[in-house]
């Protein structure tokens, strides 16, 4: 009992201290759970035990899981994360690098697979179907690790977007990969190698891909119809992961991995009620999985294996994988695309191994070893080494390397605009269409939809739940704009995110109190001090258009801003410089010190009339 406890108290310990000083959880959990097993057995307990001992060993009287049931209890914990994973990938997220992403799975995983295979065969002199056993094992990049590393660096949405795409997408296919190695080491006979492997791979495909699909709508059937009450959604759905995992494996063993990697992407891509609540739960479920997990796992390595490593042999394997083998697989990935040379550097640099790849290296690593298979004992300290140094490496240097190549935005351009009306839409159209990242929020689905229908990034969210600062896709956004009919929920807005997403400014619309006292300009009011939700909607529906008119000089920008002061049909937006900058009109200010050439105001509302506006 004291042990079970221990493990969940310390890893949320982990957890905690990780958000703290924003590094991934995956490392302090590797230490706690190496100090709690191998370390402690080494040099803290008298009696050379373990103080959490996974496996239940029958000499010592001792352990939490007897014969094979740590590895049941692994497999059913990764496939749960790995379906909270695939809920998160939205197919709106990857119309710029859906190709890049799909080479980096398949031509990079190859790469990678051949590559780090014929290393481990040359350093450490294992046999060609160890060592490609470990090259599958490697090929995953864990969206656990990679989100939070990211989640502190500010860069193109490109850039997190394929990063965490392939992180996701990767770890069921380095799982079929290293299934496959393992059948051949299963296997006697050089001509049962290639029967077997088109046999399992086809097997794995098929039902995987079917049993995902299919419960996938299934379940969002269930859902929609109301067929499951609403306290009961978070447990069926857990244990409708779980069911499509076992079912799956039944029919065709590892195929679970792909199941609810596709279930999951079908329900977060479709018509699902309910969806946020079930995010929230499975986020937090898994948070939970992993704590528990790479403690377990750590704990779970000997100090014998921990020794293998202690030689020339491990820092250059590990320098090969990630210094050699992991660039050219991104480079070659992403030739002819459209990323940059620096772009390709920094995702070739962030390439963090997580919990899929030390789950299944323990679990086949243990199997080999209790089969005698000669040399089997490097298989799961080689993984965790790579896991540990990948994750040590990039949590220390990736927000500096960003720097170093140049992909760290010094100054975020992306807006969040809160609210998805007819009014947002048209603003985010408008700058998204002049260059700029655009991410719209609302909680009305129908909004949401009218914007995705533009070809705009909008998010269904609660403006008072967390999902936001979870989003490593908002990396870029600078500017705040709290656009809602409701000015409690605008200024609930600029308190909550001013600080993260407004670095460049946060904006809101005035209310109708402010708007009806002229000494009352709020400093964050957006466009006008006569101006608020609904005389903006009103303009909206009589000229749904956004306009530009060239600014020759100061005195005319003067003149065009009292123009609209006049005319209600007239709404001052936006300053737009030459390059494609866009300065934001404020109700507290819209003066401007000096006027650029080809300098243009940006408004909302019927055309200015060319003599008028000479005049002024």
């Amino acid at each position: 009992m004291l042990e079970l406890a221990g493990i969940i108290i310390l890893g949320i310990l982990a957890q905690w201290v990780a958000w703290k000083f924003k590094i991934p959880a995956i490392l302090p959990l590797i230490l706690i759970g190496l100090l709690v097993g191998p370390i402690a057995a080494e040099f803290l307990s008298e009696d050379g035990t373990k103080w959490i001992e996974p496996i239940w060993d029958n000499e010592k009287e001792k352990g939490l899981f007897p014969g094979e049931s740590l590895y049941y209890f692994v497999s059913l914990a990764i496939s749960i994360i790995l379906f909270e994973g695939g809920l998160t990938l939205k197919r709106a997220e990857i119309k710029n690098v859906g190709p890049v992403i799909t080479k980096l799975i398949t031509l990079g995983s190859a790469i990678t697979f051949f590559g780090a295979g014929i290393v481990a065969h040359l350093v450490f002199g294992l046999s060609w179907e160890l060592s490609f056993l470990f090259s599958g094992l490697i090929i995953v990049t864990g969206p656990t690790v990679i989100t939070p590393i990211l989640r502190n660096i500010p860069l193109k949405k490109d850039i997190s977007t394929v990063l965490k795409w392939e992180g996701i997408l990767i770890d069921p296919i380095g799982a079929l990969v290293a299934v496959l190695v393992f059948e051949f080491i299963s296997v006697e006979g050089d001509s049962g190698f290639t029967k077997t492997a088109l046999i399992e791979f086809g097997k794995i495909i098929l039902f995987g891909t079917t049993f995902g699909f299919t419960f996938a709508h299934a379940l969002a059937f269930a859902i929609n119809k109301k067929f499951i009450p609403h306290y009961l959604l978070n447990v069926v759905s857990l244990s409708a992961v779980l069911l499509v995992f076992v079912e799956s494996e039944i029919f065709a063993h590892e195929s679970g991995l792909l199941a609810v990697v596709v279930m999951g992407m079908v329900l977060g891509n479709g018509k699902l009620e309910n969806i946020k609540e079930l995010l929230y739960f499975k986020e937090s479920l898994s948070v939970l999985l992993i704590s528990i997990l790479f403690i377990l796992l750590s704990a779970n390595i000997d100090m014998n294996d921990l020794m293998l490593l202690y030689n020339w042999k491990t820092a250059a394997l590990f320098v090969l994988v990630v210094f050699i083998i992991r660039p050219l697989g991104v480079f070659l990935s992403t030739a002819n695309s459209k990323l940059k040379t620096n772009e390709k550097l920094f995702i070739s640099w962030v390439g963090p191994r997580g919990i899929v790849a030390a789950g299944i290296a323990s679990l086949f690593g243990s199997k080999l070893v209790n089969e005698g298979v000669p040399g089997a004992e490097y298989i799961t300290p080689l993984v965790f080494m790579i896991v540990l140094g990948t994750v040590l490496l990039n949590a220390t240097t990736a927000r500096l390397f960003a720097k170093l190549v140049g992909v760290f935005l010094k100054k975020s351009n992306g807006i969040l605009i809160v609210g998805a009306s007819k009014i947002s839409r048209l603003l985010g159209h408008y700058l998204e269409t002049n260059g700029r990242h655009v991410v719209l929020i609302d909680s009305n689905q129908s909004n949401i939809a009218k914007a995705r229908e533009l070809g705009l990034e909008a998010i269904n969210t609660d403006i008072y739940s967390n999902t936001l600062t979870d989003n490593i896709e908002l990396n870029d956004v600078g500017y705040l704009m709290a656009m809602t009919g409701n000015s409690g929920i605008n200024k609930y807005a600029i308190d909550k995110f001013g600080a993260e997403f407004g670095e460049n400014g946060s904006f809101r619309l005035v209310t109708r109190e402010e708007m009806l006292d002229e000494n009352n300009n709020p400093k964050e009011g957006l466009f006008s001090n006569t101006d608020d939700y609904v005389t903006l909607s009103a303009v909206t529906r009589k000229y749904p258009s956004i306009q530009e008119i060239d600014i020759n000089d100061e005195e005319h920008y003067r003149g065009l801003i009292e123009i609209t002061n006049n005319d209600k049909d007239i709404i001052p937006l936006f300053i737009k410089k030459e390059d494609n900058e866009f300065y934001i009109i404020s109700s507290h200010n819209t003066e401007v010190d000096k006027i650029g050439e080809n300098w243009k105001l940006v408004y909302l509302g019927k055309p200015f009339d060319v003599e008028e506006t000479e005049t002024n």
